[in-house]
């Protein structure tokens, strides 16, 4: 169960995934310009889903290409919750951001 604020780098997957919806882990790599790295991306997801956080879909489309499945991750109740207590506390504690 979650305990504590997400992150800041969990906080940016899971705005990432509100923002443009479900997403593989490349891709929330792009998206994040720079901020997330392609070394660490799955174990923050891992860590996420392990939480409550993320959830992860499997294509169901599988046979269509070779190799493993490719796993999207979809933000659950859970992680929408904590992204905006996050960005709530964010914004009280330092008001000129939410000015931007």
């Amino acid at each position: 169960m979650l305990t504590g604020f997400p992150s800041p780098k969990e906080a940016l997957v899971l705005s990432l995934l509100t923002e443009h919806g479900d997403l593989y882990g490349l891709q929330l790599v792009g998206f994040a310009q720079g901020k997330l790295k392609r070394g660490t991306i799955y174990v923050t997801l891992g860590r996420m889903q392990d939480k409550g956080l993320v959830r992860v879909l499997h294509d169901s489309d599988a046979e269509s290409h070779a190799g493993m499945p490719r796993p999207r991750y979809r933000i659950t109740a859970l992680g929408s919750r904590a992204l905006h207590a996050a960005e709530l506390a964010a914004s009280t504690l330092n008001p000129s951001r939410s000015k931007a």
